[in-house]
């Protein structure tokens, strides 16, 4: 502990200030890191999807039938991956 603290007195301030800069950079770093690893790719259902798109199950089937959304299957069942359909919607011109 007294070796922290005589390296302490020891920091001008210039170097403390690059110390508090690098420690924070550091921390940012690993933050970003720890939130991508959360906002990995999401996957929904069928029922999760149209109620994200606030639709009914005709108008995704449909959509799905004309290539509007990918869709993805394990034994019969079917998923969406959240960022494809971000990536569909279409912003309207005004």
């Amino acid at each position: 502990m007294k070796n922290g603290f005589l390296q302490m007195i020891q920091t001008t301030p210039n170097e403390l200030s690059d110390l508090l800069q690098e420690g924070i950079k550091t921390q940012l770093e690993n933050f970003k890191k720890s939130f991508d690893l959360q906002n990995q790719e999401v996957l929904l259902t069928y029922e999760e999807t149209c109620e994200f798109l606030k639709i009914n199950h005709t108008t995704l089937w449909r959509w799905v039938k004309g290539g509007k959304i990918p869709c993805y299957s394990i034994h019969n069942k079917r998923y969406f991956k959240r960022s494809e359909i971000m990536e569909c919607l279409t912003k309207l011109k005004q």
